[in-house]
């Protein structure tokens, strides 16, 4: 008897191991099921994550229109994950807006009355997002005498930019002076605002409408030569509600209607950087040469004078239909023919 108690008791305690040491592996194994199950959850997270950035193709030029863009290139490159944006910066107009047209680009800083043409020419697939800078041209002269409009009248006016937007603002901001554009004075128009500068250096005296960043230039090479007459100054004491408007955001239509909220995070970031560059001159300058080409000495004295600005909504709408409407008066062309239906302003 004692003999079958002790057979039976080694047999319990076999059975107790066996039933400890299986409980131990299932406890294991479902522990790594656990977190195998764990693992898969976060790779699927980050893989959600990626797909659910909305990644925005961005075009711009070498000029103002597009150094409040430049914060955000910065950003941009040094942002960890999925690049949200990409950036293409081009010399010309011409080089950026069949990309945009073709759908290879999403958005576009550009000269304001181009958007409109875009937005003629594609039947409303292209739109404004916002203002992104007002007037940048200034008359300059040199022993000639000139502190205001009316001091121009019998003078010759060095300028650039025929056939297009520099004209149409000098043209209408002089008859609104009372002066006569082709009787009261000489406007002598050149291929490129180099050459301006050129006949600034070597002559004795002279009167030219220049852009930024060519007037800072301008004042680093003409020994004389003195800013005097800012025109989007001029513009605005007009108080038309309009503004002079040199460059605006657009993008695609369809782009926007599919990506709405990512949009309006973009714009919201794009107006920080705008703000960036306008209260940091000196630490924007090194990004607007590396990104855009506009040297560093020259951007540190040009971005206060460039006027680069945020403007959306109802604000857009108004400021650039009224400065469409005087493109349109003098030549309908301009602006694409005829002037853009209410959907063109996003946000409006």
């Amino acid at each position: 008897m004692k003999k079958f108690t002790a057979i039976l008791l080694v047999l319990v305690l076999c059975f107790a191991a066996f039933a400890a040491c299986s409980a131990d592996e299932e406890g294991q194994s479902g522990t790594s099921s656990a977190v195998s199950g764990d693992a898969a959850s976060a790779a699927g997270s980050e893989a959600s994550e990626a797909e659910s950035v909305v990644q925005m193709r961005i075009g711009g030029l070498t000029g103002p229109t597009s150094m409040g863009l430049v914060k955000l290139m910065e950003d941009a490159e040094a942002a960890e994950g999925t690049p949200k944006y990409s950036f293409t910066v081009e010399a010309t107009a011409d080089m950026i807006t069949p990309l945009l047209v073709k759908g290879d680009l999403d958005m576009a800083a550009v000269p304001a009355n181009l958007a409109a043409v875009l937005c003629a020419n594609t039947k409303g697939k292209v739109q404004v997002l916002a203002i992104n800078t007002l007037g940048v041209l200034y008359i300059v002269e040199k022993n000639a005498g000139v502190s205001s409009l009316a001091d121009l009248k019998g003078k010759t006016v060095y300028a650039t930019g025929k056939g297009s937007t520099p004209e149409y603002n000098l043209r209408y901001l002089l008859t609104q002076a009372g002066i006569d554009p082709d009787k009261d004075l000489t406007i002598e128009w050149k291929s490129e605002p180099n050459e301006v500068v050129a006949l600034l250096k070597t002559g004795d005296s002279g009167v030219a409408m220049l852009p930024q960043p060519f007037v800072t230039v301008a004042e680093t090479q003409v020994e004389g030569l003195n800013t005097v007459i800012n025109l989007n100054d001029e513009w605005n004491k007009l108080d038309n509600g309009s503004m002079m408007v040199t460059g605006v955001l657009v993008a695609r239509t369809e782009f926007v209607d599919s990506n709405k909220a990512a949009v309006d995070a973009f714009l919201e970031e794009y107006k920080a950087s705008v703000e960036y560059i306008n209260a940091n001159a000196k630490e924007a300058s090194p990004l607007v040469e590396k990104r855009i080409g506009v040297k560093a000495a020259v951007a540190e004295k040009a971005v206060p004078k460039c006027n680069l600005t945020f403007i959306s909504g109802a604000e857009m709408k108004t400021a650039l239909s009224g400065y469409l409407s005087v493109l349109f008066e003098q030549n309908a062309a301009s602006v694409g023919g005829e002037m853009p239906a209410d959907n063109f302003y996003y946000g409006a």
